[in-house]
């Protein structure tokens, strides 16, 4: 079997770190500041389009860019103190890693940070490979993203599990014709997440090992 992964809510705890780099970055910038609900609801898809959509103006390319590049400072300098995994993440990796079963991780987030996160959470190794949104044309909830991964590596759609917490994630599962597995300690409502009828509703890391 093969597990696609978001990264942020669903491996990592990185609703405080996004919250705090957002408000930062908008504050600077002299923008509206987005409350924590509008945050969280927009945490599944990459800042170049969740930005656009929690300004309260049109921004010019300049003004857009700026925001980018304060976002990011911001968020490296708060991960670091914010980032955590969730419960039992590692156990459950080290043992799909053990019945040979393959792990990928499909973010938001731009390649490099992704990998950055992963490595200083210590579950780099777990995974074949890390895509972020720099490697896709097309973001979630296009399903552009798991294509990628499936023709990098050649598996089956019939082989594959699309797991996350944001109705984003589920959504690019069922356009690519996957398996989708929701994860109910992230950025979504149970009833959100409901609504998409996912394959598979979890409340805890460890119930991912008892889905076939």
């Amino acid at each position: 079997m093969n597990y696609i992964f978001d990264f942020d809510g669903t491996l990592a705890d990185s609703e405080q770190c996004s919250i705090l780099a957002t408000q930062k970055a908008f504050e600077q910038c002299d923008l509206h500041i987005p409350d924590e609900a509008q945050i969280k609801y927009y945490m599944g898809i990459p800042i170049e389009k969740s930005f656009v959509e929690m300004a309260s103006r049109t921004l010019s390319v300049e003004e857009f860019d700026q925001l980018l590049v304060v976002f990011r400072a911001a968020y490296k300098e708060f991960e670091t103190a914010t980032l955590t995994l969730f419960p039992n993440i590692s156990h459950v990796l080290q043992q799909l890693q053990s019945n040979n079963h393959h792990c990928f991780v499909l973010s938001s987030k731009k390649t490099e940070v992704l990998k950055r996160n992963l490595e200083a959470l210590q579950i780099s190794h777990y995974f074949k490979d890390a895509f972020g949104s720099d490697r896709v044309q097309n973001y979630k909830p296009d399903s552009d993203g798991i294509f990628a991964i499936q023709q990098a590596y050649d598996f089956a759609a019939i082989d594959t599990m699309m797991i996350g917490d944001a109705i984003f994630d589920l959504q690019m599962g069922k356009a690519a014709n996957v398996k989708t597995c929701a994860v109910t300690w992230g950025s979504h409502s149970v009833e959100q997440l409901s609504a998409e009828n996912p394959d598979f509703i979890i409340d805890e890391a460890l119930q991912l090992l008892a889905i076939i």
